[in-house]
């Protein structure tokens, strides 16, 4: 299928969702600001996740498919200097107005995660949450080994497809295929082998998304070239 009919109906989901929170900005502005434990501990592994950034202060940090841009927000105040990028002009305009409200800077660009604007080796970090099961993964691998530094790191979040039941579950049921794009693919091993023709180093964590469902996981990737 064309890229540009995926990414089409990439954006104009997200720029659906991304609709659908603003209203409620509206009636609060007050919600646009938040403290970094409501971000770090909003899911099990995204503060573990964060840990292996390392120190931050003074490095150049790419969110990359920023969304709502709370992680862009928790970087910035670790003295990061950050770049957001999103596919979605309704995501982008939540995190802009996320950093203006939380008094921290934070460079937002708009911008398709497989082509990105950004010169060859310009971050020391790069972060992903729930981003790279949307794309192309051998395009976007490469994209993101070109972005880091030869010392960088990259550490992506993303959905993880172990378990059949769950597979047609995101399929077929209403609520659930409402929740996710037709063009997404959780990953697996296969994925993970994928990326370690482009990565030097590949390391895999996973996390159950909730202790009751233990087949519902998410996996946690550190990728360094």
């Amino acid at each position: 299928m064309p890229a540009t009919e995926r990414l089409k109906r990439e954006q104009q989901f997200h720029d659906a969702q991304a609709a659908e929170r603003a209203a409620t900005f509206v009636a609060d502005p007050a919600r646009y600001r938040f403290h970094d434990a409501e971000y770090l501990d909003h899911q099990r592994w995204v503060r573990p996740a964060i840990e292996r950034l390392g120190p931050l202060s003074g490095k150049n940090v790419l969110d990359w498919g920023c969304g709502h841009g709370m992680a862009a927000v928790v970087f910035a105040r670790r003295g990061a200097r950050v770049t957001a990028c999103d596919l979605s002009t309704g995501y982008l305009c939540e995190a802009q107005e996320r950093a203006a409200a939380n008094n921290v800077r934070v460079r937002c660009i708009r911008a398709d995660a497989e082509r990105l604007p950004l010169a060859s080796g310009s971050f020391d970090a790069v972060w992903g949450h729930a981003i790279l099961h949307h794309l192309d993964l051998d395009r976007a691998a490469a994209e993101l080994r070109r972005v880091l530094r030869p010392e960088g790191i990259a550490i992506l979040c993303d959905p993880w497809d172990g378990n059949p039941l769950l597979r047609w579950a995101r399929r077929w049921l209403p609520y659930s295929r409402h929740r996710h794009t037709a063009d997404e693919k959780p990953l697996s091993s296969f994925h993970v082998e994928r990326l370690r023709r482009q990565f030097g180093t590949v390391r895999i964590a996973l996390f159950p998304v909730h202790p009751s469902i233990p087949i519902a996981r998410y996996v946690v990737l550190e990728l360094r070239p």
